[in-house]
């Protein structure tokens, strides 16, 4: 824009709410008819319904005749970024390390609000019907890494995130209790790992640690994921050391502060 342009008249008012219909999508826990849809986004129903179609037109949003879904063409626009990331890139000899050790696939994941984001992965095989990759989210209630993420941050940022999020059932396993979701919270903190056994889908077990930045904060977590059939809980568990010593690798990399 050029320093004397008028800004309100480079803003483009579809593409914002395009882009307000499509973060809507990507937010919820399952697809969202056209009423949903605008319901989140506070725009009217003719509008919402325009910027849907575009978007499923291009290739970014599926109908079913009744709901729409965010494609995995949405996991492309930020990929290539975080696949070029200082900290994703460095990270990735220490995740082929980690997942030569194991035989495992294993993966980084960052906290965004209450879902994690994943910024690093190696993978053995496809364990889960969801293709994991760079830029996936997934609800961080259920999954090992969010839990860890989860688990240190601060009392009030938690109870934010908490009563502003429905606990959904993505099995007949998971935590949807609020109090049970804090005592396990607590534990997680206090252990130093998570384990989820089957609550963000049945046949997948996994395990994480936190990667510490050098301020001493969380920035990150480091898992282990594998097939219930082939790892138990025992097991993963007993990868933990194995699991601390690569996050210690990790949190040494210069970049660990801003993955």
């Amino acid at each position: 824009m050029t320093p004397d342009a008028d800004p309100n008249l480079e803003y483009v008012t579809a593409l914002a709410r395009g882009l307000s219909v499509l973060r809507a999508l990507n937010d919820a826990p399952q697809p969202l008819t056209l009423s949903d849809t605008a319901a989140r986004v506070g725009l009217p129903r003719a509008a919402v319904r325009r910027s849907l179609h575009t978007l499923q037109q291009t290739g970014y949003v599926q109908f079913d005749g009744r709901t729409y879904a965010p494609t995995t063409e949405t996991l492309h626009l930020g990929a290539a970024h975080l696949n070029r990331q200082p900290f994703a890139v460095a990270a990735q000899p220490v995740l082929r390390g980690l997942s030569a050790q194991t035989g495992e696939s294993c993966s980084v994941a960052i906290l965004s609000g209450a879902v994690i984001t994943y910024v690093a992965r190696v993978s053995t095989s496809r364990i889960v019907s969801i293709n994991l990759q760079v830029g996936t989210q997934l609800p961080a209630s259920c999954t090992s890494m969010g839990r860890v993420l989860l688990a240190h941050l601060d009392a009030d940022t938690l109870e934010r995130v908490l009563s502003s999020t429905p606990l959904t059932a993505r099995t007949p396993l998971t935590i949807t209790d609020p109090g049970v979701l804090r005592d396990e919270l607590r534990r997680v903190r206090d252990q130093g790992y998570a384990v989820i056994d089957q609550e963000l889908e049945l046949g997948l077990r996994s395990v994480a640690v936190p990667i510490v930045a050098p301020d001493g904060r969380v920035r990150a977590a480091l898992n282990v994921g594998a097939n219930a059939a082939s790892r138990s809980v025992t097991e993963l568990r007993a990868l933990v050391p194995t699991l601390q010593a690569a996050a210690r690798r990790l949190s040494a990399l210069d970049t660990v502060d801003r993955p």
